[in-house]
């Protein structure tokens, strides 16, 4: 598996699959043809469907230029490997195309060319699943957060430190950030009022309260078009920061237990991303919010002073009780469900990583075996169910609107 670095991403929202993606794979074309007279870029599948709304086409025409540039729709065709897939052409002054590849925005911002394995990056953890990565570390005595930095090296640090001091940047921002979020709906920003409310509520109210209002606040940030870490998605990124941000707060944390945490937290995503998926377009919501479900409870689990084995346990809950979690956002925009979702996820990893304490972290069905079968349910997913917004709340809503606008998905992958 590849370094956590390519899991947690630094960025803008409100789609790291089809935002983030595409403008990476537009910015290697430009690399490869820079003497090109125009560009065409066709869109496939799940990004010809909800590219609009995910602003895809944006993303790549700020990057080849507006003026020289066609964007071609293509959602009713597909590529073989990938729902997510793109072909960028570059032509000369007569219009004949000089030169052209195939890529697949696979999850993540992360980008494949068209018959490559995933790739070219160094391979920095040699072990293939948590199961290895547990016995590892029993017999070592070692703990997650240690054997991320065995494989990783002590310059992990730095980075998680950019890491998180982006989450908790985007906390902020949306804590204090009123107003309407772009799109059709005309949906408000509410992370604001919940927090507000929250500090003059009970006692028993604050930690529902606060884990909502903290990860509403991104999840609004990313929906506007925000800086967001990517954990592991765009369209997930309000889980893992929520979380982590509450357990500092009560049981006065230092920067360290936050930058370990989140070390533990990219391990069980890796594992995810690399023996499933994190493609809402390829497996559904359960690869996002379930797999950013999964991370924020390896981290909770941790910090309340758990063993490798509830740990486990606990990761193994978050991402179970996700298992065929469709992704279907209303008139296509990642708001609704998506930003209720991402503080749904959080107040149940807190909830799993308590239930984790409580045990001896014995289970029957371990992590990995559920990460299987998250991936094979999401490809026995219909395609309406897996980011195209044909279907399911986005069907129901368009109906009761009478259609209105376009189906487009923006931001949950």
């Amino acid at each position: 598996m590849e370094s956590i670095r390519e899991l947690y991403r630094i960025g803008v929202g409100p789609s790291s699959s089809h935002t983030m993606g595409p403008r990476y794979a537009a910015q290697q074309f430009l690399e490869r043809t820079p003497g090109a007279v125009r560009y065409r870029v066709h869109l496939f599948e799940s990004l010809g469907a909800t590219g609009k709304g995910h602003l895809t086409d944006a993303a790549v025409l700020a990057v080849l230029g507006a003026d020289r540039t066609e964007v071609v729709w293509r959602a009713a065709e597909k590529l073989p490997e990938h729902p997510n897939g793109m072909v960028f052409e570059a032509l000369d002054s007569g219009g004949n195309v000089t030169d052209a590849v195939t890529m697949y925005s696979v999850g993540g911002g992360a980008v494949r060319v068209a018959g490559e394995e995933a790739q070219a990056r160094q391979r920095v953890y040699a072990l293939p699943g948590m199961a290895e990565m547990m016995a590892h570390c029993e017999d070592r005595g070692m703990t997650y957060w240690e054997y991320v930095q065995a494989c990783e090296g002590r310059d992990i640090w730095d980075f998680l430190r950019g890491v998180w001091q982006a989450m908790q940047e985007a906390v902020n921002r949306g804590l204090e950030t009123q107003g309407v979020l772009p799109g059709s709906i005309g949906l408000r920003r509410h992370a604001w009022s919940y927090f507000r409310r929250t500090r003059l509520a009970s006692q028993d109210m604050q930690q529902t309260g606060l884990l909502t209002a903290y990860a509403m606040a991104v999840s609004e940030e990313n929906a506007a078009g925000g800086v967001i870490v990517t954990a592991p998605t765009c369209g997930a990124s309000g889980v893992v920061p929520a979380v982590l941000r509450y357990l500092m707060e009560v049981q006065q944390l230092a920067e360290g237990d936050m930058l370990r945490a989140l070390a533990t937290a990219g391990l069980f995503g890796n594992v995810i991303k690399h023996n499933g998926s994190i493609s809402g377009a390829e497996v559904g919501c359960q690869g996002e919010v379930g797999a950013a479900c999964a991370m924020a409870c390896a981290a909770a689990t941790q910090l309340l002073g758990g063993s490798l084995r509830q740990i486990e346990y606990a990761a193994e809950m978050g991402l179970e009780h996700h298992l065929g979690l469709t992704c279907d956002p209303v008139d296509g925009l990642v708001q609704i469900p998506c930003i209720e979702r991402n503080a749904c996820a959080a107040t149940r990893a807190l909830s799993c990583a308590q239930m984790a304490i409580l045990s001896d972290g014995t289970h029957r069905i371990p992590f990995d075996e559920v990460v299987t079968v998250m991936a094979s349910t999401g490809h026995d997913l219909p395609s309406l169910y897996r980011e195209t917004s044909t279907g399911g709340l986005a069907r129901a809503y368009a109906g009761r609107k009478g259609g209105v606008g376009r189906a487009r998905c923006a931001g949950c992958s």
